[in-house]
């Protein structure tokens, strides 16, 4: 790094902003960032294809009589219910806050309810009648986190874990529904999850890192906590209580490369599901311990599998359609019925219910798509690209079938870091492709999915390493696809990755959209809300032990190297991403004469939840793309 600009990145890691949500920005700043309106042609066009959409897998009633689910047909996410396959879905939550159902009591006489509001992921948890009517309070304070656990077999306690004693810890909590009172569980420092409980035992889990477990049983009536593995260990463990005496089944991919599927017993690991060059990505066990599900993630496709959990052997699945995901949903506490969701890559998300003491499956629900000809979406295509030194890169394709050559391409970072850019049904991404872009989908390392070598190839300065496959994709989608003007694109840690592109990388990318990205990796680590900022210190570095490699990787350091035009795009409330962090490297464009816009919107958090914004979070970018990629000046 130059001299220049190490005093450069000296100068912006004084923190020019503290906190993060709305409060933290006045009211003038958000006045003269909020969206303005967009041209009638534009909103038409996306308000058509955000109609294309479909309800989530969703839970089911005791009996399997009824499903509940989230859909988004008002706007925003409330809960509906459908009282038999493919019925006439009745709305039972309302208003403008995020809803969703987590469980349904034994009895089926009450839905658990998260609420959060203005997108501050601040959810707070209350009970629904199935009928419908009022919500019932169990717990929901400004600032503060509540978040389900699970339901007593009996119905009577609903368990849920807040940070309202500690913002960077997790206490456990149970809610009588008899005495409706709140009464304490669990109060160890640290983030603790309930992961499975039996009577008179939770199973807990205790977050040190990014994807790093510690796994322990407490004992209520003790109040006795007993380690049971991988303390210190700083490795990822998903556990769940087994069918036998003191057994616990655990997908981890402590013994190998890839996540499998293990029973654990005094203190004893052994494999369960086959050992393949794939990752388990998902698992559950059934209330009764009779049945495994899991699925298998085949370098983005989604496999579901089926496991005696006696004998261990695959037991068989019902005939299901050709699909780039199959998952599986809820179980009924019986064992008997189980929420089956697909996505074919061709149509949205189905919903289907397996009985399994009959072995037939039928379709709950569907998505609806009016006045859209879902043949003309385009599917996936799998592709690779090589970096720099000679690592092959996954990335998923979407071309037009036609463009005016040669055409513009964008490429879309996923967030993160740790997720995984998949194929299956897009609307997101097929408006990028009617718009006339080639939209390109790249797993660079330090994605989920192609093992854990890959995975933590950017844990802290790590990332100096590898944070070239950014560049080197944009060299790759240059001669792949004819040399077409080139956008890159993002949310999150793709918000980042946007940045990175244009100012570490600049000349790579003609132009970039960013959105809730981290502009100075210092700084953010300084203003995250607290429960995050522990997990995100494994995954980036601490900030002041790693404060010269966080410098070298943040975009805010690079920002006199600044060639393109670039849009950011900023929830006021996000917890996650400040929005200090989109403001400072605005100001510091704007200070060089750059090319920048930055649009905020007063109600939203990490990213735009309610479908106003939406249409203005994909229009802005749109529009954007169209302006400097391919030369159309917006009306």
């Amino acid at each position: 790094m130059s001299l220049a600009r190490v005093f450069l990145a000296v100068a912006f890691a004084a923190p020019p902003y503290t906190g993060h949500g709305a409060a933290s920005i006045p009211k003038e700043v958000l006045d003269r960032f909020a969206p303005k309106p967009l041209p009638d042609e534009l909103t038409r066009t996306i308000q058509a294809m955000l109609d294309v959409r479909a309800p989530s897998a969703g839970v089911l009633a005791p009996d399997g009589s009824a499903l509940y689910f989230r859909w988004k047909v008002t706007g925003t996410n409330q809960i509906w219910r459908v009282d038999g396959p493919m019925r006439f879905p009745i709305q039972l939550t309302g208003g403008q806050d995020q809803t969703g159902v987590s469980d349904v009591t034994p009895d089926g006489t009450a839905l658990i309810i998260e609420r959060d509001r203005k997108g501050e992921e601040n959810p707070g948890l209350y009970l629904l009648s199935p009928k419908g009517g009022p919500l019932q309070l169990i717990q929901h304070k400004p600032g503060i986190q509540t978040s389900f656990q699970f339901v007593s077999d009996d119905g009577r306690y609903i368990y849920f874990r807040s940070n309202d004693k500690k913002p960077d810890a997790y206490a456990l909590y149970r809610y009588d529904r008899a005495q409706k009172r709140v009464e304490d569980v669990f109060a160890q420092e640290g983030l603790w999850t309930v992961a499975d409980q039996k009577p008179g035992k939770l199973l807990l889990g205790k977050e040190v890192g990014s994807n790093m477990i510690e796994v322990f049983e407490w004992d209520e009536s003790a109040r006795r906590l007993t380690p049971l593995f991988g303390q210190g260990e700083r490795e990822e463990y998903v556990p769940g209580y087994g069918p036998g005496e003191g057994e616990v089944l655990v997908e981890t991919p402590h013994f190998g490369e890839f996540r499998r599927l293990y029973s654990w017993s005094k203190g004893k690991f052994t494999p369960l599901s086959a050992q393949m060059s794939f990752d388990v990505s998902e698992w559950s066990i059934d209330r009764p311990r009779r049945r495994i599900l899991y699925t298998v993630n085949e370098r983005g496709y989604t496999r579901l599998h089926a496991m005696d959990a006696l004998t261990h052997k695959e037991l068989p699945l019902p005939p299901l359609p050709a699909a780039d995901h199959v998952r599986f949903g809820q179980t009924t506490r019986d064992g008997r019925f189980t929420v089956i969701a697909v996505d074919t890559g061709t149509e949205p998300l189905q919903s289907y219910v397996v009985d399994w003491k009959s072995g037939r499956l039928a379709r709950w629900h569907t998505g609806s798509a009016p006045e859209i000809d879902l043949t003309s979406f385009v599917r996936a295509r799998s592709e690779t690209y090589p970096a720099r030194d000679g690592t092959q890169i996954p990335v998923f394709v979407r071309e037009p079938k036609s463009c005016a050559a040669p055409c513009p391409i964008v490429v879309n970072f996923h967030g993160g870091p740790e997720a995984q850019a998949l194929p299956g049904f897009s609307v997101h991404a097929q408006m990028f492709v009617d718009s006339g872009f080639i939209f390109v989908e790249p797993n660079v390392r330090g994605s989920d999915g192609y093992g854990k070598t890959w995975l933590h190839a950017d844990d802290g300065k790590r990332r100096l390493q590898i944070i070239t496959d950014i560049e080197d994709a944009a060299s790759w989608a240059r001669k792949r696809f004819g040399g077409g003007k080139l956008g890159i694109y993002g949310g999150s840690y793709g918000g980042y990755s946007s940045l990175i592109g244009m100012t570490m990388f600049a000349g790579a990318y003609d132009a970039g959209v960013e959105i809730v990205g981290i502009s100075n990796l210092v700084t953010f680590l300084m203003n995250t809300a607290p429960y995050r900022r522990a997990l995100r210190v494994s995954e980036y570095g601490d900030p002041e032990k790693d404060r010269d490699a966080l410098l070298q990787l943040s975009p805010i350091t690079y920002i006199d190297k600044v060639k393109g035009p670039m849009l950011l795009i900023q929830g006021a409330s996000d917890p996650r991403v400040p929005a200090g962090e989109a403001l400072q490297i605005h100001d510091a464009l704007r200070a060089r004469n750059l090319p920048v816009e930055l649009v905020i919107f007063p109600d939203e958090g990490h990213g735009a939840q309610n479908r106003n914004n939406q249409v203005y979070q994909i229009g802005y970018s749109l529009r954007f793309f169209a302006k400097y990629l391919q030369g159309k000046e917006a009306p």
